[in-house]
């Protein structure tokens, strides 16, 4: 006999989990005390945002759910925004709150939540665990809802009265999901449509991906001859100095590949929804029908043809498509429009603009790209920083790239620390603004604690930049709400135990860099840069002037 706690562990060891994350409350005190005695490593986040951003990023890492457990009422509800990266980025992902005794139910008991109603728009499936004995059957269900289809969160509460309780159930096998794949007469389809195309693009982005598919997608490229794009925040999905390499399809997107994709004469969407973002707006393709032919290819069948009515619409996943494709001969395969687009993306990124200020983040990234292992994880949140990352690194590799497509702040500080847990032999670089990094700038205590050896570039301008861009471009020298009276943050980071940085100067960088690397310990690099370089290409001046 076990009880309800101990046979939630039990599931998840057979679900092969070796970390969580949370943070501690007393109605799941019964897993608590199940994770003493196993061997998955409890990793305790300071916050319950950060504890769920940390699990997103374990499971984008590994295609199988990051597991996170809060505690009910207020611990549920600060994990809601990592419940909702999981949604927009299509994460596996489940969330386990601890929730009030089932005989309080209905009398708003202290910290008592609905989280069915709470979760309903922002997990795939919410369940409360009401019988013991029914644990195995609702874990396993939660598994393949997650990674099914398109992949998303799952939540599941459980009564801390039913987590005591004691029952001899056996735990679940391991959950490994059906994978959708083309029919013979969507692949003839295809085949068809890229042999008569001139101009054809590839998109690609979305989850469901693997280091096979990502090879078997090069393949695919060169074997078709085709320019190959990356959704946005999904660049590590094609080597950047692949000869096929058209550039990202996101915010700040390159005029020549807009204009390349608007004018192409068969667009491919493989694993990518397309959704506001990358589609500037949803204005990028017609809707519901585009100008160009279009094939959709995604794993989630419900996706296909709710903004875009494709001419081919295929559900599969990446792999179980690239797959059968590559098992057929191309068709066609010279095609110069690919060489055209890999050199436009390099003429857009090749040459680090010079801004206004004493640090400049051209430089930065020039050192970053001169130095950085073609393995590092990149991670960031969200910010007008983030344009510099995005436009200048050169992502090279599956694996690499942590960033919340939903356009999260704080992301990628908890992102780093569980990128660096999950692989402690590569180095991970976390990008971050002043604003970013302040709301969750508690978990860097995480990474010294469970020695995630991270390095933290903090770009200090002391405003919310990309509000305060939007701001003089609407309402020109009209300031409200996005100045920001920042502390010494190598300071904060030396109170954490950690080793620190200050950089004011160009030169000062590259130093700063090489010790952060040879400290041995969580390192926070913090870069004061001028508020004026508000992007890579307008100052905050300009804006004004311009309106």
């Amino acid at each position: 006999m076990k009880t309800g706690g101990q046979i939630i562990v039990d599931c998840l060891e057979a679900q092969g989990v070796e970390r969580i994350f949370c943070v501690p409350g007393e109605s799941y005190l019964a897993v608590l005390d199940a994770l003493h005695d196993s061997e998955i490593e409890t990793v305790v986040a300071r916050q319950e945002g950060g504890a769920a951003m940390m699990a997103e990023a374990d499971g984008k890492l590994t295609g199988r759910p990051g597991i996170c457990f809060v505690t009910r009422g207020p611990g549920a509800t600060n994990a809601t925004s990592g419940v909702h990266v999981a949604k927009q980025d299509s994460t596996p992902m489940i969330l386990l709150v601890g929730q009030i005794g089932r005989r309080m139910r209905g009398r708003e008991a202290f910290q008592e939540v609905d989280y069915r109603q709470t979760f309903g728009d922002l997990a795939k499936w919410v369940e409360e665990i009401d019988h013991v004995d029914r644990i195995p059957e609702i874990l396993s269900h939660a598994y393949h809802v997650a990674m099914s289809g398109r992949p998303g969160p799952v939540v599941l509460a459980l009564p801390e009265d039913m987590l005591t309780e004691q029952t001899d159930v056996t735990v679940g096998p391991y959950v490994e999901v059906a994978e959708p794949a083309p029919t013979e007469q969507s692949l003839a389809a295809i085949e068809t449509l890229l042999s008569e195309a001139e101009n054809p693009l590839l998109i690609v982005g979305g989850s469901r991906w693997n280091e096979e598919a990502v090879a078997e997608l090069t393949t695919f490229s060169e074997n078709w001859g085709l320019p190959v794009a990356c959704s946005f925040r999904r660049q590590q999905l094609f080597d950047h100095l692949h000869p096929h390499y058209a550039g990202d399809v996101g915010l700040g997107i390159n005029p020549a590949l807009k204009s390349r994709i608007a004018e192409s004469d068969l667009a491919l969407l493989l694993g990518a929804r397309f959704s506001e973002n990358p589609s500037q707006g949803f204005s990028l393709f017609g809707i519901p029908k585009t100008s160009q032919k279009l094939i959709h290819i995604l794993s989630g069948a419900e996706e296909l043809g709710r903004i875009y009515v494709p001419d081919v619409a295929v559900n599969a996943t990446p792999g179980t498509f690239l797959n059968a494709m590559n098992a057929r001969p191309a068709v066609r395969a010279a095609r110069k429009t690919a060489e055209a687009a890999h050199n436009a993306y390099r003429n857009w990124t090749d040459s680090l603009p010079q801004t206004v200020g004493d640090v400049q983040m051209g430089h930065v990234m020039e050192v970053l790209r001169d130095t950085l292992p073609s393995d590092a994880i990149m991670t960031n949140g969200a910010g007008n920083f983030a344009i510099w990352l995005h436009r200048f690194w050169r992502f090279r590799q599956f694996g690499t790239q942590l960033a919340p497509t939903s356009g999260s702040m704080g992301y990628g500080l908890p992102a780093a620390v569980a990128g660096k847990l999950r692989h402690p032999e590569r180095e991970v670089v976390c990008l971050a603004g002043d604003g970013c990094f302040q709301m969750t700038m508690q978990e860097f205590g995480t990474a010294v604690q469970f020695g995630a050896k991270i390095i933290v570039i903090l770009i200090d301008n002391g405003v919310y930049g990309t509000i305060r861009m939007h701001q003089e471009r609407e309402y020109p020298a009209r300031i409200s709400a996005t100045d920001l009276q920042n502390p010494d943050f190598a300071m904060i980071a030396s109170a954490y135990g950690a080793h620190s940085e200050t950089v004011v100067k160009n030169e000062e960088f590259l130093p700063a860099l090489e010790r952060s690397r040879k400290s041995g310990k969580a390192a926070l690099i913090h870069i004061k840069t001028d508020p004026e370089a508000i992007t890579p290409t307008t100052t905050l001046t300009e804006l004004r002037n311009n309106r």
